[in-house]
């Protein structure tokens, strides 16, 4: 019988599989599996008897293909270095974090495995390498895709959809979703539930090359450490200009293909220590492709003889730095040669950081990033004559026309070459999140915004020194005296506080003042401003009314004006106190601030309360913080030092819709230049745009939402209209969202404008055209959080709420009861239901989707807890399923699904009590039924009989089950012993020798899944 032809199987699943056959994968099912050191005969699995070679579900390597890779690719070595090499590949990394473990053993596939074998010739003791990979050739490796093969974890046990295994080594685990559910699902709820320390299975990932998450039309892929804004799509195979098709197709070709997953792994993988922790970085699509295309122009260009390798493009915030290791990484892997880079770059800020990429991926030590740097063509000269794998330096460092190196191993790979060499950027700067722009120039403007040209050059020179701030001044006359006079720096400070604290998205922000004096006089304006700003609040506060609706919201605010943090941050300059002096002011506990923190880290941490920062030149290229969403520019600028500018606030954030550029200056005509030379994107279409586009695309969004919600019979004007009194509102909420949650698709198409609009609202705020929509907004978020209650709750105690008021007068006596969240146990006792007086009630009153939403969050919850305590339960499960499938399917109206959960909820109820009934305890229970279920027959004798096996087993394994007594083999054989030995002394003969050997495995599987050890179980927590 074939499945259905619209389930994730059939329409995702199996086509992938067959995919990764195509490519050169052997693939296999592991629903059937047989767990042992050798396999045997399993009578009570129905079709394809798997046999992986796992002793249990808690392994996630396939030893037996491990040892017969490393066999075939190391037939030099003895045998006891093949198992030392299995050994340190698979031995237990649970103390260390995910990211080191699999940084570990990335290692040891790249280098192989070191190893001490004995000298049989000569004596003592010889190092041996054990190739883990054949990196050049994919014929001695082992490429096996495994579809539903169990894993168990510290304390739950899951089933990814696909891994991928290399060599017995799982490196790709992918997650899949039928089309029309969002691939981000199969990241949120199983992805990231698979990685967590405890309630995951981070084994699976020691050894993870990347994670993919898709529904078959949207696919993403990234590293074990990214989250899901740093998973990224795979648009191309092998070039730039083929037809774009976003489609898991292109991703399985593009990264899963056995030769590309081979170099991926080998060459497009880094690890980068940061304060925040350990990173792996993972080559993104345009990273892979370039990479190699450049070191393939390279090569033609060594035969050629001119030397020029070409011009690898990449736009802002696109991984410059992580390309340049990627290329000089894999150049010094698989060519042979002496090979020496030079990176030349025109900034000392991208000096700095980019040798500090190097630094934090490994690729050079901390101490041969500070030492080479070449300050002049002779250190440059003498560092090459080294033999230095990497010199950093200046492109102004060297005007001279003499030779530097005449060596033919030397690459010299230039960042932002256009501004010392020609002036082209990048063609397509194709911001990371969208760009908008918002012209807030006050009235006191410039008169002249097309300031002359060089003007313009001496404005765009980073760091002036007391020569060049005086002709500055000087050159810029009136329009300088302008842009500082005192009045308008206060107009441009009262309204920078007045937005900062207005937006919806409250990210970090750059205030870009003219020059050093400036920068420090609005910072202390802002400051005052700011503070003004908090008193005032306080007191309105202080004064308002507790029952005030607008209170939670003034609270907010108040909460951000207290907590904020602002700094200048500015370069250093000889004599800068008397300077500042001069002008009435103090740059001193400024600067003593600048040498004594870490501001550039402060502001990078987004948990940080550093949140606004005063600058004029420093962090306006080099410099990426994500969270930073809000440019406000009061500095007249042109051509890249406005692009870079501007980049600092297009990073991707989670959140973060959009950044936006307030311009104070009026640089309006000067964007438009620089976006025509540098920045139009295919078709013609700009990265940043006028804000009234934003504006327009909220009030599309919010008329496709109303339209929705209109087709759907949800009354948006009804909610608005209402009073909040005598409950009318929440009443007209309620009616709306009944419309709203079912079927599933309308519900999902319904939350997805509600996400799209609020993230619009409030990137849109606080223009004061954001006003125009708030109520509308307001009214779909009511609904979005209405829905997402019922569907999504956050912890048990909302469904609790939800199901209070769902039953109402129809619970018994006692209300429902909620263990303790120490407990370890969340779940709702059905038993308390009086299910007669429910009928009788729902015979007067139809359920509507809200109470239906909320019964099957009940019913959800105890089912999960009652399987998670006895795997024999999983009919229950999927009788469950099936009952939600037929509702969304539209197969069942409300009516008859609420009819048949309130009758499963009475079956659960008496299978709870089941245990009590057959005199066992819940645990006993568990042994009971893996051992009569689904055979074999038996009369009450014998049934008494294995339930007296079942009380002798228990007691025997609590002596045995210590802490971490899974991490030992010792420990395991034990208890394998003691299951099979109390199994054979204590069951009835009606059990047959295949029969059990099936339940000692059954019964392993089962305490290696439930029993941590040293007390810990899923039944102590559930006590």
């Amino acid at each position: 019988m074939t499945g259905h032809p619209y389930t994730e199987d059939q329409l995702v699943e199996q086509p992938a599989i067959a995919l990764f056959g195509e490519l050169g994968w052997a693939t296999m099912s592991a629903m059937e599996e047989v767990f042992g050191t050798s396999p045997h005969p399993h009578p009570l699995l129905r079709g394809e008897v798997v046999f992986l070679g796992r002793e249990s579900s808690g392994e996630v390597f396939l030893l037996p293909r491990l040892r017969a890779a490393l066999e075939r690719l190391n037939p030099q070595l003895p045998d006891e270095a093949i198992t030392s090499a299995v050994d340190e590949i698979t031995r237990d990394r649970s103390a260390m974090s995910l990211a080191a473990a699999n940084r570990e053993i990335h290692t040891l596939l790249r280098d192989g495995v070191k190893v001490v074998v004995p000298d049989r010739e000569r004596g003592g003791l010889n190092d041996e390498r054990v190739r883990v990979v054949d990196w050049d050739d994919l014929a001695p490796n082992d490429f096996l895709l495994v579809s539903q093969m169990t894993v168990t974890g510290q304390l739950y046990t899951c089933r990814p959809d696909l891994i991928g295994f290399v060599n017995g080594m799982p490196w790709v685990v992918i997650e899949l979703k039928k089309p029309g559910v969002p691939a981000r699902q199969g990241f949120d709820d199983n992805l990231t539930s698979y990685k967590h320390p405890q309630n995951g299975i981070p084994q699976l990932f020691w050894s993870n090359a990347f994670l993919i998450a898709s529904n078959g039309t949207d696919s993403r892929v990234g590293s074990l450490t990214a989250d899901w804004e740093r998973f990224f799509e795979w648009k191309r195979i092998e070039r730039e200009d083929e037809p774009r098709r976003v489609s898991l197709e292109v991703m399985l070709r593009g990264t899963c293909a056995p030769a590309r997953l081979l170099d991926i792994v080998e060459n497009f993988t880094l690890f980068s220590e940061h304060k925040s922790g350990l990173v792996k970085a993972l080559a993104q699509n345009h990273q892979y492709l370039g990479v190699n295309n450049a070191i393939a122009a390279m090569l033609k260009a060594r035969s050629a003889g001119h030397g020029r390798g070409g011009v690898f493009w990449q736009t802002q915030g696109s991984g410059k730095s992580f390309s340049m290791v990627f290329f000089a990484q894999k150049i010094l892997r698989k060519l042979p040669g002496n090979w020496s880079f030079v990176v030349v770059t025109d900034r000392v800020e991208l000096d700095d950081q980019i040798a500090k990429t190097f630094a934090a991926t490994g690729a050079v030590s901390a101490t041969e990033a500070e030492e080479c740097h070449a300050q002049s063509g002779a250190e440059l000269r003498a560092l090459l004559a080294g033999n230095h794998r990497y010199v950093f330096t200046l492109i102004h460092k060297f005007q001279s026309t003499e030779v530097l190196c005449d060596r033919a191993d030397v690459i010299v790979l230039t960042d932002e070459a256009h501004r010392s060499q020609y002036d082209t950027l990048a063609m397509n700067m194709r911001a990371t999140v969208p760009l908008y722009y918002e012209n807030r120039t006050p009235e006191l403007q410039l008169v002249n915004p097309d300031l002359n040209d060089d003007i313009y050059k001496l404005i765009e020179q980073a760091e002036l020194d007391p020569e060049q701030e005086a002709r500055l001044e000087r050159e810029l006359s009136r329009q300088y005296h302008l842009i500082t006079r005192d009045e308008r720096l206060d107009t441009v400070a009262q309204d920078i506080v007045r937005h900062f604290t207005g937006r919806g998205f409250q990210g970090k922000a750059m205030v870009v003042a003219i020059d050093k004096a400036t920068a420090l006089r609005m910072h202390d304006k802002v400051r005052n401003r700011w503070n003004a700003e908090l008193a005032r609040v306080s007191k309105e506060l202080t004064d308002m009314s507790p029952a005030n609706p607008k209170r939670a919201e003034l609270e907010a605010l108040r909460q951000t004006l207290a907590t904020t943090d602002m700094a200048l941050v500015v370069s250093p300059g000889q004599n800068e106190i008397e300077q500042m002096k001069k002008l009435d002011l103090d740059i001193v506990p400024h600067r003593k601030r600048m040498n004594d923190e870490a501001l550039d880290e402060k502001f990078k941490d987004p948990d940080d309360p550093l949140r606004l920062v005063f600058l004029c030149a420093m962090w306006l290229t080099g410099f990426d913080a994500p969270s930073c969403s809000t440019i406000y520019l009061d500095k007249p600028m042109r051509n890249h030092t406005l692009m870079q500018t501007i980049a600092r606030a297009n990073r991707v954030y989670p959140g973060k819709h959009s950044g936006v550029i307030v311009d104070y200056a009026n640089v309006f005509a000067s964007l438009e230049r620089a976006l025509a030379i540098y920045a139009l994107g295919k078709g013609g279409t700009l990265p940043v745009r006028d804000k009234q586009a934003l504006v327009e695309e909220l009030r599309k969004a919010v008329a496709d939402a109303t339209t929705y919600c209109r087709q759907h019979r949800a009354d948006l004007e009804r909610i608005e209209n209402a009073s909040a009194e005598n409950f009318a509102r929440a009443q007209a909420v309620e009616d709306a969202a009944n419309r709203l949650l079912a079927p599933e698709a309308v519900k999902r198409d319904f939350m997805a404008h509600a996400r799209l609009v609020d993230a619009l609202f409030r990137a849109a705020k606080p223009d004061p055209v954001a006003v125009e929509f708030a109520v509308r907004c307001s009214s779909i978020k009511a609904l979005a959080d209405y829905i997402r209650n019922c569907t999504e709750p956050p912890d048990i105690s909302v469904v609790m709420q939800g199901i209070q008021q769902l039953l109402d007068d129809s619970i018994g006596a006692e209300p429902f009861k909620i263990r303790s969240k120490g407990s370890g146990s969340y779940g709702i006792d059905l038993s308390k239901i009086d299910f007669a007086a429910l009928a009788k009630r729902f015979e007067k009153k139809k359920p509507t989707s809200s109470d239906l939403e909320r019964l099957k969050a009940a019913v959800k919850a105890q089912l999960e807890r009652m399987v998670r305590l006895n795997r024999t339960r999983a009919d229950y499960l999927e009788k469950f399923e099936a009952l939600i499938e037929a509702y969304n399917s539209g197969s069942r109206n409300i009516e008859e699904i609420f009819k048949d959960l309130l009758t499963l909820t009475q079956a659960l109820t008496e299978e709870e009590d089941r245990h009590v009934r057959e005199n066992l305890s819940e645990e006993e229970l568990t042994v009971f039924d893996i051992l009569t279920r689904p055979g074999p027959e038996l009369s009450t004798e014998e049934r008494d009989e294995v339930k007296k096996v079942a009380h002798q087993l228990l007691e025997r394994l609590h002596a045995l089950l210590v802490l971490d007594w899974r991490k030992r083999s010792s420990a395991r054989a034990q208890i394998r012993l003691a299951i099979e030995d109390t199994l054979d002394d204590g069951l009835p003969r009606t059990y047959t020798k295949e029969l059990y050997n099936t339940k000692c495995e059954v019964l392993f599987e089962h305490v290696y899944e439930s029993y941590q050890g040293d007390g810990s179980s899923v039944y102590a927590e559930a006590r």
